[in-house]
């Protein structure tokens, strides 16, 4: 089996194993979601009632069968809260939190690339250690505290952007800086020491000799083949994104898989909560695919 297969292989068990770890810990939760659906007033008969209709009176490794057999078919159950399919649940929610995701991931890369780049060039400068200086800013700061900061600034102080909510193009732009601000600290750390380990490198110095310009030999050159590493942290930070954009559209109020998530938790809405795990699952360890399989397109070295 080829690599490529190996790692495809890999992805059936590494889904199921999260899914499975979901599922029963969600059960341990404690709350009964049938008592939160009906009320505290509900009679114990009507408690029974629906409690049987929705298979919770069964025994939970029955359930968990139920429960991967509809997973084979494609069906992931019923949403308790919304009185619908999960799936089309997730898949209204979906195209928000990847709206988020990719305009947080572009704030980062047009943040991160330029800074490491620079900070590498500028060495020991005063550009290399403010840059630095920014990142370990960037890295010590948790989205949860970030985010109303920004809205406290940019909202409520100088009234430039929305609150909460997704009404147009405004409203995308400080959850996107939220999630994109420490992402951008992390790539910019890994694009400069990406780029000091090349260039020093002979066939740099020799596209010197021959005259090409420093910004040809720095873009052109250097960072093609330093950026094997942060392709790396990029595949891998944007699984991260999507668990992130949990507590961040939460903040928002960004109508996307994370705000759907807490509300599910909150709910104990048990199918809803293991169909938005299942999402993030898929695209966590798809992009670490992707990503994977891209390694050959950079650097033509790997595929031997």
């Amino acid at each position: 089996m080829s690599g490529i297969g190996r790692r495809l292989a890999l992805l059936v068990p590494t889904v199921l194993g999260v899914l499975t770890l979901v599922f029963f810990l969600v059960h341990l939760i404690p709350g009964d979601p049938v008592e939160l659906m009906l009320g505290e007033t509900a009679s114990r008969a009507d408690l029974a009632q629906l409690r049987a209709d929705l298979g919770l009176d069964r025994p939970l490794g029955e359930q968990y069968a139920r429960f991967l057999g509809g997973l084979a078919r494609g069906d992931l159950g019923r949403s308790f809260f919304y009185r619908k399919p999960v799936a089309a649940v997730i898949a209204g929610a979906l195209p928000a939190t990847a709206l988020l995701a990719a305009a947080a991931m572009a704030v980062a890369l047009l943040i991160a690339l330029p800074a490491g780049i620079l900070a590498a060039v500028r060495r020991d400068r005063f550009a290399d250690r403010a840059t630095m200086l920014a990142s370990l800013v960037g890295v010590s700061m948790p989205n949860f505290w970030l985010g109303p900061l920004l809205i406290i600034l940019f909202s409520f102080r100088l009234g430039w952007l929305p609150v909460s909510g997704r009404e147009g193009a405004a409203s995308l732009v400080l959850p996107a800086a939220t999630l994109g601000f420490a992402l951008a600290a992390i790539l910019s750390r890994m694009t400069r020491s990406s780029m000091l380990d090349v260039l020093g490198e002979d066939y740099l110095r020799t596209a010197r000799a021959k005259g090409v310009r420093e910004r040809v030999v720095v873009v052109r050159h250097a960072l093609r083949n330093a950026l094997l590493p942060v392709v790396t942290i990029v595949g891998l930070q944007f699984g991260v994104l999507l668990s992130g954009a949990v507590v961040t559209e939460n903040v928002f109020a960004w109508p996307g898989v994370g705000t759907v998530l807490i509300q599910a938790i909150t709910a104990r809405d048990y199918p809803l909560v293991q169909g938005c795990v299942l999402v993030i699952s898929l695209v966590y360890v798809g992009v670490n695919f992707l990503t994977d399989a891209l390694y050959a397109v950079i650097d033509p070295r790997v595929r031997t």
